[in-house]
């Protein structure tokens, strides 16, 4: 059903995109660089945070790590990753699969500007071998993401 929540959503919010299914898997950031032909940092992997209360989704670059001062300064406190069986209970996605489109539940979207260094990134779509190719600028559209500075620089 994750799949068909993200191609659901999509044809409403962007139908000129369209979901790429392969046969190997895209799990993991390195296989999906793999299986799209592109290197890890285009990748743009979806990672599931609360805080307190609120669950919100932060989307990077493929080969960035969190800034844990950043990421307390933009959201006001330390935040926490999901457990695995949170993830798919709350976003209505797999792990491997998540993404920012066609959520189970309505959840405030962030981008980080590491994707800007990309013309086009490659998110997962709902499923362990589902993605979408989409401009960094268009996902924050269709999510109504906004940008936040949370990871850490690539040069270190």
């Amino acid at each position: 059903m994750s799949l068909n929540s993200v191609r659901d959503h999509l044809a409403e919010a962007a139908p000129e995109l369209r979901v790429l299914e392969t046969d190997a898997s895209s799990a993991t950031v390195e296989l999906a660089a793999a299986a799209h032909g592109v290197e890890p940092a285009q990748i743009a992997k979806t990672l599931s945070f609360r805080l307190k209360d609120e669950v919100f989704l932060v989307v990077t670059r493929g080969d960035a790590r969190l800034d844990n001062k950043k990421a307390k300064a933009a959201f006001g406190g330390k935040v926490k990753m999901l457990g695995r069986e949170e993830v798919e209970e709350i976003t209505g996605h797999p792990v491997g699969g998540v993404c920012p489109f066609g959520l189970a539940n309505s959840l405030k979207v962030y981008l980080d500007e590491s994707l800007r260094a990309f013309d086009e990134v490659i998110p997962a779509a709902g499923a362990t071998n589902a993605a979408v190719r989409v401009s960094p600028l268009r996902m924050a559209e269709i999510t109504s993401g906004a940008w936040v500075d949370v990871c850490q620089d690539p040069a270190n």
